[in-house]
């Protein structure tokens, strides 16, 4: 596949009620449906009296499910942006799950294998599971064709007829008072290329949301009345037993800005306070609108809000470089709160106890590739390849670093922190320097010792191009769930809460088990010059703990490479990426 410019780079969305998610697709999107949760969950089971369901009658550890709907009537906006026109069809339904917890379990033994899913059936003294049928689950970002919607206009015609993936840690919440009070699920469903295992789940008297909305694919609806008839496909009603409900939705579109600052301003505001993200900008901030149009929201873009009274005493910066800075957009310390900092600034001898936990960093393959030219920082008039990064945690311990910075001193002493099982502080040693980066897209501490990138030769013995580069660490992607200790809960999702601020006199970094770190393509520093490389085969290189800085439990798997093709003439050069095994993400 051939690209001049990839759209590819995308986390999942979806979150918690009241909560911020990591994997969803970006910050935006997922404070969108989260906040409908927060709005329109409860709706679902309003007349439900305390202890609902619970008499039924039902098979032990098999959750019952049923396809709900918070209302009748749904008012949207319509978004004309460049290359991103119509409606984002979150209908406000749900499916709802009790009596057993809705959970399953995806894996891959590696890239050269297809995906497998697992429903884990649970009934509080055993554990059972059923293998979903060969081939019906392709990745990690949901059941795929689990919602049929079909949209007719004022006059009776079909103007949209869709599948819709479901994702059941989607956002959620409560449909009766007396179930869990939170979820131990994870807050997403992953759409990382190379995910490698995946946790999907649903408690017991909760509900799921199923809308899965791709935002570079809006419905192309003009502006006007509708009907929506939402239903669950057929071969889900029979896998799982689901009833045939259809529930008929009257659906207003509205032109962007219309009442207010419109449906999703609204939506922001009723979320923003905790790890909730950004709206989507209206037409009444032409720049924000215009910046939205030009910026492919990646995990590491819309950076979010801080939550409040976070340490290092946090100000407005007052800087509008991107988003995420300005006033009310401030950058914070990470808090772990399972973990125990050491009160002031480390002394005496270093060491690392014998045994103790590490963690184990690992590269993904490069994707996201494209040539730009001069994009995001880039010198104009030069060709550049860029691609998109990440570095992930196995386990079985997560990496925690620490910067020190002595009054005056443009640089942190970093140290790396171990921990025994219980979380309790055992050792810590001597891990570098961290660095404050200016650069707009970033405005914030880097550890200068935890990945680096070359472009290598065709015969892989050359390095041609290098882009070591410093790092902000930050949890936002779910490579695999299903390791060892691995956290479905990760704090630190995103880069407005990782990496300090430039007065800060200490940051902490953490990338917990089983996530790692993306940074886009669309970050400075994300590329190659190609400018005078000649065409042919290259492989990009991508490799964790370059300079062995780190204390790990294996060294030998920190390296990943992607091969691509160079070809064109000097300002119009192209790159064609190669499936990776069975991955065929360029």
């Amino acid at each position: 596949m051939t690209s001049k410019r990839s759209q590819t780079s995308r986390t999942s969305q979806g979150s918690q009620t009241g909560q911020g998610s990591q994997e969803g697709r970006t910050r935006l999107q997922r404070a969108t449906l989260a906040a409908g949760a927060a709005l329109t969950v409860v709706v679902a089971g309003a007349g439900a009296a305390p202890g609902a369901g619970a008499a039924q009658e039902s098979t032990a550890g098999k959750p019952k499910l049923k396809l709900i709907a918070a209302t009748n009537s749904v008012t949207l906006d319509r978004y004309d942006w460049d290359g991103a026109s119509g409606v984002f069809l979150d209908l406000g339904t749900y499916v709802s799950v009790d009596d057993a917890p809705l959970e399953f379990k995806v894996t891959r033994k590696s890239y050269k294998d297809p995906v497998v899913a697992q429903q884990i059936l649970r009934d509080g003294t055993s554990t059972k599971t059923k293998a979903l049928p060969a081939g019906l689950v392709k990745d990690f970002s949901g059941l795929p064709g689990f919602i049929d919607v079909s949209i007719k206009n004022a006059a009776g015609e079909e103007v949209s007829n869709t599948q819709g993936t479901f994702c059941p840690n989607n956002a959620s919440g409560r449909i009766r008072p007396d179930a869990p009070a939170t979820s131990k699920y994870p807050q997403s469903c992953p759409t990382n290329p190379f995910t490698l295992g995946s946790v999907w789940g649903v408690e017991k008297g909760w509900a799921s949301n199923t809308s899965t909305i791709d935002y570079d694919k809006p419905v192309d609806l003009p502006v006007g009345e509708y009907t929506a008839k939402v239903g669950v496909s057929k071969q889900y009603r029979d896998l799982f037993g689901i009833p045939d409900d259809q529930h008929i939705i009257k659906l207003t579109v509205r032109s962007e800005g219309e009442g207010g600052e419109g449906v999703a301003a609204s939506r922001s505001s009723a979320h923003g306070g905790g790890h909730g993200g950004h709206g989507t900008p209206s037409a009444k901030d032409p720049a924000a609108a215009a910046a939205a149009a030009a910026h492919h929201y990646g995990p590491r873009g819309a950076d979010a809000p801080t939550p409040p009274a976070l340490s290092h005493a946090l100000e407005d910066r007052g800087l509008a470089h991107h988003l995420g800075d300005g006033p009310g957009h401030t950058d914070g310390s990470r808090i772990a709160p399972a973990l125990k900092p050491a009160a002031k600034r480390p002394s005496g001898r270093a060491g690392v106890p014998a045994n103790v936990p590490k963690p184990d960093l690992r590269s993904l393959p490069a994707w996201d590739i494209a040539v730009t030219d001069g994009e995001d920082g880039d010198a104009p008039g030069k060709d550049y390849l860029a691609f998109s990064a990440n570095v992930w945690n196995a386990g079985p311990a997560p990496l925690v670093v620490d910067g020190f910075r002595s009054p005056g001193k443009d640089l942190m002493d970093s140290y790396q922190y171990f921990y025994d099982a219980d979380g309790k502080q055992v050792g810590y040693t001597p891990s570098g320097t961290m660095e404050w980066d200016p650069r707009v897209g970033h405005e914030h501490w880097h550890f200068t010792d935890f990945a680096s990138y070359r472009l290598l030769s065709e015969d892989q013995t050359k390095e041609v191009r290098s882009g070591k580069e410093a790092f902000c660490l930050a949890n936002t992607d779910a490579v695999d769930y299903t390791v060892k200790n691995a956290n479905w809960h990760p704090e630190n999702t995103d880069l407005s809460t990782a990496c300090g601020q430039q007065n800060s006199i200490s940051v902490r970094e953490v990338l917990d088990v089983g996530s790692g770190d993306t940074y886009t393509q669309y970050r400075p520093g994300q590329s190659f010059d190609i400018t005078d490389l000649p065409n042919g085969t290259y492989y990009i290189q991508v490799i964790a703990n370059p300079e062995n800085r780190l204390q790990e439990t294996n060294t030998k798997n920190n390296v990943a490479l992607r091969k691509v093709v160079l070809a064109g003439d000097p300002g119009a050069r192209t790159v064609t990426v190669p499936p990776h095994d069975l991955i065929n993400a360029p």
